[in-house]
C-alpha cells in the first residue's frame, strides 16, 4: 500500500496533477468519480493569497467529497511561502504541495515553480521552512532538472526527503525543454531505486493510455502515475488505466451520452463556480477532449469552442446527444 504519512491511497494510486485552470473544483468532481486517488488544486501563488486577491483565495475552495487533496502553492519568496503555508493550512487540506515544477516563463523566469531549480540550496531552504511552519504533510511536484546539465534529480530528491517531504511527483522533462520531446522515466526509476528513498515517488509525463501507464509502472517500478494532460476532457482515463491494470483488459469506451453528460455536468458546475463568462470559456480547452476521436465532428466542434451563449451551448450539446446514431468513432 502506498502512504503519505497516514492517508492510505491504495496498492498504486493515481493521481490528478495540478494543472492551471483545469484542476478546479467542477474538473476534479468528475476525475473523482472516475478513479482519481488522490487529486491536487491549480497552483495557487503565494504572493496572491498574502495580498488576497480574489482569484489565489477562491483556489483554496475544497470538498469533503475529493478527500484526500493536496492545495499546492508556489512562489519565490520564502517568507511568503511560509505565510503562504500557513493560510492554507486553515482550509484543512489532507496535503500542502510545493510547485518547483511550473516551466511556465512568467512563473520560472521569477524564481518560482521550475524556476527554484537554478538554486537548489534555496529549494531546500524553503522546503525546510514550508515543513516546519504545517503540521500536514508536505509533498513536492518538480522537474529532472532546469536543463540537460543540471539533472540532479537523485540528489535533489533525497535532499528534500531529508527536510521532511512525505512525497514526490517528478515530471521526466527539464524546465528547458517545457513539454516538448518525450519525458525520460530513466531519471525517475533512478530516485526510486536510490536504496536511502523512502516516501513514495509519483511518476509525471506522458501517461496517455492504460497499455502505456502499465507499461511505465512495471519498468521503471514507481509508486504511482500522476495523469495530467490526458486527463484533460477524459476523466474516465483513471478507470480505464485501474481496470486495465488489473484485467488486462480494456473497459468499453464512453459513448456519445456518455460524452455529453459528463460535458455538460462539467459545464454547468463550472459556470456555477465561476461565473458564466469565465467558466464558458476555460470549457473551451475540454471540449475538444470529450469528442475527441469522432468523425463528422468539426462543425460542432467548432459551435462549441466559438460560442459564449449558455443556452447555445446546451442546445449544441442536446442535439448531439439525440443525434447521437449519426456520429461514429474513427477507427
Amino acid at each position: 500500500m502506498t502512504k503519505i504519512r497516514d492517508i492510505d491511497l491504495g496498492e498504486f494510486p493515481l493521481l490528478l496533477a495540478p494543472m492551471e485552470d483545469v484542476s478546479d473544483p467542477p474538473f476534479r468532481a468528475l476525475c473523482k468519480r472516475h478513479g482519481a486517488d488522490l487529486m491536487y488544486t491549480e497552483f495557487i501563488s503565494s504572493e496572491g493569497l498574502i495580498r488576497d486577491a480574489v482569484k489565489s483565495v477562491q483556489k483554496l475552495d475544497i470538498y469533503e467529497y475529493e478527500r484526500p487533496i493536496g492545495i499546492q502553492i508556489f512562489g519565490y519568496d520564502i517568507e511568503s511561502m511560509k505565510l503562504a503555508t500557513e493560510i492554507t493550512e486553515k482550509t484543512n487540506p489532507d496535503i500542502i504541495d510545493i510547485n518547483y515544477g511550473c516551466p511556465v516563463k512568467k512563473v520560472a523566469c521569477k524564481g518560482a515553480g521550475a524556476g527554484i531549480l537554478q538554486d537548489i540550496p534555496k529549494m531546500i531552504d524553503m522546503t525546510r521552512e514550508i515543513v516546519n511552519s504545517t503540521k500536514l504533510p508536505v509533498t513536492v511536484k518538480t522537474r529532472l532538472g532546469w536543463d540537460d546539465n543540471s539533472k540532479h534529480i537523485v540528489e535533489v530528491a533525497e535532499r528534500l526527503q531529508d527536510v521532511g517531504i512525505e512525497a514526490i511527483s517528478i515530471h521526466g522533462r527539464t524546465r528547458k525543454q517545457m513539454y516538448k520531446g518525450e519525458a525520460d522515466w530513466s531519471l525517475i526509476a533512478d530516485v526510486m531505486n536510490n536504496p536511502r528513498m523512502k516516501i513514495p515517488v509519483f511518476g509525471n509525463g506522458d501517461i496517455d493510455s492504460p497499455e502505456k501507464a502499465v507499461a511505465y509502472k512495471d519498468k521503471y517500478g514507481v509508486d504511482g502515475l500522476m495523469i495530467g494532460r490526458a486527463s484533460i476532457g477524459y476523466p474516465w482515463i483513471f478507470n480505464e488505466i485501474k481496470h486495465f491494470w488489473k484485467t488486462g483488459e480494456h473497459l468499453a469506451k464512453p459513448s456519445i451520452d456518455d460524452r455529453v453528460a459528463a460535458t455538460l455536468e462539467h459545464l454547468e458546475m463550472s459556470v456555477k463556480w465561476k461565473g458564466e463568462t469565465l467558466g464558458i470559456a476555460e470549457m473551451k480547452r475540454h471540449y475538444t477532449n470529450y469528442f475527441k476521436g469522432i468523425s463528422h465532428f468539426k462543425e460542432y466542434r467548432m459551435k462549441l469552442v466559438t460560442s459564449f451563449d449558455l443556452q447555445e451551448i446546451k442546445d449544441t450539446l442536446q442535439y448531439i446527444q439525440e443525434n447521437s446514431g449519426n456520429f461514429q468513432f474513427a477507427l
